[in-house]
């Protein structure tokens, strides 16, 4: 039986706004609902190597290898720093023109992957998380951090599609108003751009 305390834990950790949060805003947003729900999955997906890492233990080495840490860690940086200039330019996530060119659901998917996949504070993450709702007797741990982790995902996901969905019905009233589109451009660059430094400060 699932911990209700895991669930509540998990349910808080993925309402806050992070960089696979704006990332969905952003597209449900800039592209519609269909377009946020494949950011959505990309997200989750993204969530699966970090998963896997805690459950295995590697995350570990991330933890005792500042060389490994620092190498994953600027990758997310730059990757971060590139969502906040995609933003910004003609024909990026917040490009809502009417006439725009149809939206690659699988190439919005991957973006949400990267941002995940690029981040080794989620390893650590799991790697420190998962293990607290595991019963010391228990016969099989393994498969329960696994149940765990699949659990935290289908959150994730659902809780995406809502963020997402929330985007898009505000997306009207965004192309309407040009100057909202502007601040809010701005706005989500900024927040990337934030989060791109935070993970740059970040010690392991």
């Amino acid at each position: 039986m699932l911990d209700p305390e895991f669930l509540l834990t998990s349910l808080i950790v993925v309402l806050l706004p992070g960089a696979g949060v704006l990332y969905t805003l952003a597209v449900g947003l800039g592209r519609g609902f269909v377009p946020s729900v494949a950011a959505a999955f990309g997200c989750t997906l993204g969530i699966v190597p970090s998963a896997l890492a805690g459950i295995a233990g590697l995350a570990a080495i991330l933890h005792t290898s500042a060389l490994a840490f620092q190498i994953v860690k600027y990758l997310g940086v730059l990757y971060l720093l590139y969502m906040a200039w995609n933003i910004t330019r003609s024909g990026g996530a917040l490009d809502i023109t009417e006439n725009k060119t149809p939206a690659s659901l699988p190439r919005i998917a991957v973006n949400g992957i990267l941002i995940n996949v690029l981040n080794p504070k989620l390893s650590l993450f799991f790697l420190a998380f998962l293990p607290q709702f595991i019963e010391a007797a228990s016969p099989a741990p393994t498969l329960d951090m696994a149940l765990l982790a699949a659990v935290f995902m289908v959150m994730t996901f659902v809780v995406f599609i809502g963020y997402g969905a929330c985007a898009s019905l505000a997306r009207d009233f965004v192309i309407s108003r040009p100057a909202v589109m502007t601040w809010m451009k701005r706005s989500f660059a900024a927040a990337f751009g934030f989060l791109g430094l935070r993970l740059a400060l970040a010690e392991r």
